[in-house]
């Protein structure tokens, strides 16, 4: 049994996040794909803990504003302390349109990007495979089009805002074929060299490369003395709807391994609020961990850096310029 099969094990069964106890007393977060799952749990958390203003981010404000009434009537908080906002990572538009109405809130201490897809179906949004558009392309975009914003907040707030990317120890698994081919984007981009059950497992290994380069390399935020904390996080199995094209199989692993909701977004919630050790880390289970051989094996800093240039490409094909935003 390989040995990330005995630790994934160990930490469903034996190992529960702690509970969360941060002060976040006048704080604001933002947390995307929150109307559900890991994100509604971890909107909860931070309501719960003093927060003076969370943005619910989502691709419906219907179910957005659902949630927030039921937020607003469990915590007993004031309605002025949610929003609900529109945000649907397989538009480059809506990406823009929220990034620019984030400028309008006077501070934000965290921002997570908790929003994802994963599918079996190949479909295409903004001409990439839409698990790649949502999961890695717009997620970045997002996270470019918000360094300024943090970086505006820390100097005048004199804080050091967090950008959590919510990843997954999934990324252990893809055997990453694609990275054979000359170009990543084409075999991503082509149906017939794509395995859709791999697709998001690959994308979180994407999501962790790109992480690693930025915060690990001094061009970019390679310093725990730049004012943004980048982390990334794994929040352990958890019940969630992900699974939900495979209803009888999700159920059934479900039921025997899967966290709840709330204690996974324990997780976010640790990200959201850890001190500057865990810039450029692979959190799990509110720690650092090493991640799979294709990231620090031999093959994976020449991956990171080929991937990263390539997603470059794709981004200044998308807004020209925005890779500086460093």
């Amino acid at each position: 049994m390989a040995p990330w099969v005995l630790e994934f094990l160990y930490s469903q069964f034996f190992v529960t996040p702690q509970y969360p106890d941060y002060d976040w007393n006048g704080k604001t977060a933002v947390v995307t794909g929150s109307n559900v799952g890991l994100g509604y749990e971890a909107v909860h958390h931070l309501v719960r803990l003093g927060a003076s203003k969370v943005i619910i981010a989502c691709r419906s404000l219907d179910k957005g504003e659902a949630a927030m009434a039921k937020i607003i009537a469990e915590q007993k908080c004031s309605p002025d302390v949610l929003e609900v906002w529109l945000l649907d990572l397989m538009s480059y538009e809506s990406v823009r349109q929220f990034a620019d109405r984030c400028k309008t809130l006077p501070r934000i201490d965290a921002f997570v990007e908790n929003a994802g897809i994963a599918t079996r179906n190949w479909f295409t949004a903004e001409g990439h495979e839409s698990t790649i558009t949502t999961n890695v392309v717009s997620t970045f975009y997002l996270a470019l089009l918000m360094i300024p914003i943090l970086k505006q907040s820390a100097t005048k707030h004199n804080i050091q805002p967090r950008l959590v990317i919510v990843s997954s120890e999934v990324h252990f698994l893809t055997p990453f074929k694609e990275r054979k081919n000359p170009k990543i984007f084409d075999a991503l981009d082509s149906e017939k060299l794509s395995n859709m059950g791999d697709r998001y497992n690959l994308s979180k290994l994407l999501e962790v490369y790109v992480v690693r380069e930025w915060a690990h390399k001094e061009k970019y935020m390679g310093s725990k003395d730049y004012p943004i904390i980048l982390n990334m996080l794994n929040p352990g199995f958890c019940h969630s709807e992900l699974m939900r094209e495979v209803p009888t199989l999700g159920a059934i692993v479900k039921g025997l391994l899967a966290r709840t909701s709330e204690v996974g977004s324990r997780t976010l919630v640790h990200a959201a609020s850890a001190g500057t050790e865990t810039h450029g880390e692979f959190l799990s289970d509110c720690k650092p961990k090493t991640p799979a051989k294709l990231v620090v094996g031999p093959e994976g800093p020449g991956l990171q850096e080929k991937f990263w240039l390539e997603l470059k490409d794709v981004l200044e094909g998308i807004q020209p310029g925005i890779t500086n935003n460093f």
